[in-house]
């Protein structure tokens, strides 16, 4: 018999093993270790059942190389009895059944001793049949003071072994894919909603402001005109924030009926009015762990406002029906295109809430405020567009463009990417090979657009011919792509729809290359 003190010491180092986070594989080798330290074995493999396959992921005594080995049941008689039985199993010194391992004993380095003694057990977890454990030694007889109830005790500790690193490495995997889900799921939104598009001052200051917040827990208050990319200033806070892994939810407030913004923000409990036939969870327990974006919050019905200010104060939630406390962890973002302070004043919106979402604001520019980057934004849009109706790619007349920045685009960027999409489908039906939008495709009438001053007549004598300005805006547009892009060629043709032979040779024609 083994003396107590080293079985004791074994077993600790097993209870410590199974306690910790240490890597699987580690845990594996540390049980069959003790297991040798305990019983009289030269060699001791553990072995997992993978689709009908015992895999060893541990070895002690037997040839290393035997890690990255495969046993079939079908092709070996022992291993074959051992799983077959709830119970350990011993063989006979005289059996005829072959050893899986006779020759693979690493006391032997020639490889040619052979078992004299084996015995093995096969594991379960939760009445599933998960692998074996096998003990083998060189002298006969060796297993025969060994009773049935030491080796079923180390089987369920390396059942249990096995179980632990399973169920971590499926949460690390479950982690990894969530992880990457949301990876996914920004870089969707990102295609689908655009980007922070242009490299105006206005556009760079409010890049600024989204790096300061993002990286905090602040509620931001983002206001704006309708069509300013608020919800994409959402997105872009919520990608650059450390809760990026975490699920971003999206809930409109002006979509939303009063009879039901209650359950939708904060869910509720069967039967709690009529048609909750099931529990439902509400957008704060969905956004757990993550970020909340109340769209239009300045629709939010006042009665509501009290309980969403709690559930932000407090950072607890009460389903519909329910009453219990839910804790949750949630950074929000608002959004709205009304003066909030003029909704407070005039009864409204409750002025603690008010003030409870602008911890921090950010005010979206209207696109007027930053018509330096009209240029980037209609190249932006005529890609989409490309990609999104299917067309060849499509240009933009020098006129169309000119009557673009004399609009004061009450719409703001939103009404700039349709009123592109509509002027896309109309040029590509004309010049399906090599669409060019002209200014009466925009569909703008004398009327939308700002008025310009009227040239005296020396200014008209001196105003360039139409080959001249044309010529005069292409070697703009060169600069500029060539300006954002640091000098890079290759990225400028891309940026301006041009293969880049074709723009080096423009380039010569008007000056700008040699």
């Amino acid at each position: 018999m083994t003396p107590a003190p080293l079985r004791d010491h074994a077993w600790l180092k097993i209870a410590v093993g199974l306690s910790t986070s240490m890597p699987g594989e580690l845990q594996f080798r540390r049980l069959v270790q003790a297991i040798c330290e305990v019983l009289p074995c030269d060699a001791v493999s553990l072995l997992q059942l993978r689709d009908g396959i015992l895999v060893p992921v541990a070895l002690q005594g037997l040839a290393p190389e035997l890690i990255g080995h495969q046993f079939r049941p079908s092709e070996h008689p022992r291993l074959a009895a051992i799983l077959a039985s709830r119970e350990p199993v011993r063989f006979p010194d005289d059996t005829d059944l072959p050893d899986p391992f006779d020759g693979w004993l690493a006391i032997d380095p020639e490889r040619r001793a052979d078992v004299h003694a084996c015995m093995g057990c096969s594991l379960y977890v939760d009445h599933q049949l998960v692998g074996a454990l096998t003990l083998d030694a060189l002298t006969p007889g060796v297993f025969d003071t060994v009773d049935d109830m030491t080796v079923a005790a180390f089987a369920a500790l390396a059942a249990a072994t096995l179980r632990n690193v399973a169920l971590l490495h499926s949460l690390e995997q479950a982690k990894a894919q969530q992880q990457a889900l949301a990876q996914e799921l920004v870089q969707e939104a990102r295609q689908r909603e655009g980007e922070l598009v242009g490299q105006s001052p206005v556009l760079q200051r409010l890049r600024q402001e989204i790096r300061l917040v993002a990286s905090t827990d602040l509620a931001v208050l983002i206001t704006g005109e309708t069509g300013t990319g608020k919800e994409l200033v959402a997105r872009t806070l919520h990608a650059q924030s450390r809760r990026a892994d975490q699920a971003l939810v999206h809930l409109n407030c002006a979509a939303l009926p009063e009879s039901i913004a209650e359950s939708e923000l904060f869910g509720h409990c069967k039967g709690a009015f009529t048609g909750a036939v099931s529990e439902r969870a509400g957008k704060f327990e969905l956004a757990d762990g993550g970020t909340l974006f109340l769209d239009e919050i300045g629709e939010l019905p006042l009665a509501l406002q009290a309980k969403l200010l709690r559930a932000l104060q407090q950072g607890e939630i009460q389903r519909v029906g329910s009453d219990k406390l839910k804790r949750v962890n949630v950074r929000l973002i608002a959004a709205t295109n009304r003066d909030l302070a003029q909704e407070v004043d005039a009864g409204r919106f409750r002025a603690d809430l008010y003030h409870r979402l602008k911890v921090y604001p950010i005010a979206v520019p209207p696109l007027r405020a930053h018509l330096e980057d009209l240029d980037h934004l209609c190249g932006y849009f005529l890609q989409q567009a490309r990609s999104r109706l299917g067309v060849a790619p499509v240009g933009l007349h020098p006129e169309a463009l000119a009557a673009l920045h004399q609009y004061d685009w009450p719409g703001n960027v939103r009404e700039l990417e349709h009123l592109l999409l509509r002027a896309s489908l109309k040029a590509a039906q004309q010049e399906p090979t090599r669409p060019l939008i002209r200014l009466p495709h925009l569909g703008l009438s004398a009327g939308t657009l700002a008025p310009q001053p009227m040239p005296d007549a020396q200014r008209v004598n001196n105003l360039p011919g139409l080959r001249d300005a044309v010529e005069q805006y292409q070697r703009q547009l060169i600069e500029q792509a060539l300006a954002r892009h640091e000098g890079n060629w290759s990225a400028a043709a891309r940026a301006l729809q041009l293969d880049r032979a074709n723009l080096n040779r423009l380039a010569k024609r008007l000056g700008l290359a040699s």
